[in-house]
């Protein structure tokens, strides 16, 4: 069934999901989505319209078609985008609840870790030749949902100061997070990290604050297997955050596909690659602050590889969901369409995992009302 069709003949089940009519209602007032009711008269509809406009790839033009066919509003695609417009705040509290409820789930046991894999991807406006947006998200490998996502501008940087942590927290992330205070932040929450590093993402010490030369001390590293390094990443001048510095070397064709990209970028932006550079391009390498008695070098780079998890789950967003194919240039309306295709994407996935859940009649059955005939009754 297409994405069109769960909204036109799922929607009330579907927006059951997202709540109550009246705790809509409220949301959208309160957001200021819902203020004129001449075309649109219920929150219910402008939610639903929302969601044909951005999950199901509508126009505005065929949004306003589909609701004069139902029966929904006569509105123009001027009137509808301004609508739109203001739908933005509203939409990403609705997805920020459905985020919450997953969260709040499951408990997983004291003994265990919860692994969250973070990352963020950009979305461009169509012609566009740079970065408009930027979607932040955070994936609960555990239970295989997302549990955090945060859209920024362009200016919107990678880090994990934008997400809270617990202490059963195990975040693995790319060089991108590899920064100082980003590290930091998941420490002072008692929670750990796995994070990819280069010769020029910290200053790294050993523990003794003399300085770690980063080629140096992986050209140690035996072959082909993983070793480790006691340091410590410089904070402040009056803070150092304790940690292991996990490497390994990489294959030669490896290593030589590294070398090849930095050469490539180097001639593009014109200017000389280090040497230096070319030779830890050689290696591959992580940080971590779990302790040595709870992971070894090796398991930590097999952790690791998770990550690739969250780049399935955005190419999944771009390519089967077409969230890079961003039809609106006005921010606003931008904002509205990516927030409802991921909240879309929620509703889908809930309705999905429901019907596997109460197979074959696909939902939970209500408690009975008084007067009617339980199992329990009749047996």
């Amino acid at each position: 069934m297409q994405n069109a069709e769960l909204v036109e003949f799922q929607w009330p089940y579907l927006a059951s999901l997202i709540g109550s009519p009246e705790e809509i209602a409220r949301s959208a007032v309160a957001s200021g989505a819902l203020i004129r009711r001449r075309e649109i008269r219920s929150a219910d509809t402008l939610l639903r319209l929302a969601i044909t406009y951005g999950f199901c790839g509508f126009s505005l033009r065929q949004t306003a078609a589909y609701a004069q066919t139902i029966g929904f509003a006569s509105i123009s695609d001027v009137a509808l985008l301004k609508r739109f417009r203001r739908c933005g705040p509203w939409l990403g509290e609705l997805l920020a609840q459905k985020i919450a409820e997953r969260a709040g789930r499951h408990e997983l046991p004291a003994n265990r870790l919860r692994l969250r894999l973070i990352d963020a991807t950009t979305v461009a406006r169509p012609g566009s030749t740079g970065i408009d947006w930027r979607l932040h998200m955070s994936l609960d490998v555990s239970r295989g949902q997302v549990d955090h996502i945060e859209l920024t501008d362009a200016k919107g940087a990678e880090t994990l100061t934008r997400f809270a942590f617990a202490s059963s927290d195990l975040v693995i992330a790319d060089r991108g997070y590899a920064k100082a205070k980003d590290l930091d932040h998941v420490s002072r929450a008692s929670a750990f990290f796995i994070v990819r590093t280069s010769r020029h993402s910290m200053k790294l010490e050993y523990r003794d604050g003399r300085p770690f030369d980063y080629v140096e001390g992986l050209n140690q590293l035996p072959e082909a297997a993983a070793g480790e390094f006691a340091l410590q990443v410089r904070v402040s001048a009056h803070h150092a955050l304790p940690c292991r510095l996990i490497g390994i070397r990489k294959s030669e064709p490896a290593a030589e596909r590294t070398r090849s990209k930095i050469l490539a970028e180097g001639r593009k932006k014109h200017r000389i690659t280090d040497p230096r550079t070319l030779e830890s391009a050689g290696f591959m390498a992580v940080l971590t602050n779990l302790p040595a008695d709870q992971a070894t070098p090796e398991q930590i780079l097999d952790l690791y590889r998770f990550r690739w998890q969250i780049e399935m789950n955005f190419k999944d967003l771009k390519s089967v969901l077409e969230l890079d194919a961003l039809p609106a240039k006005d921010p606003a309306l931008a904002r509205t369409y990516i927030y409802a295709k991921l909240l879309g994407t929620f509703l889908i996935d809930d309705l999905t995992s429901r019907y596997l859940s109460f197979s074959p009649w696909g939902y939970e059955i209500q408690p009975a009302a008084v007067g009617v005939a339980t199992a329990q009754d009749l047996a």
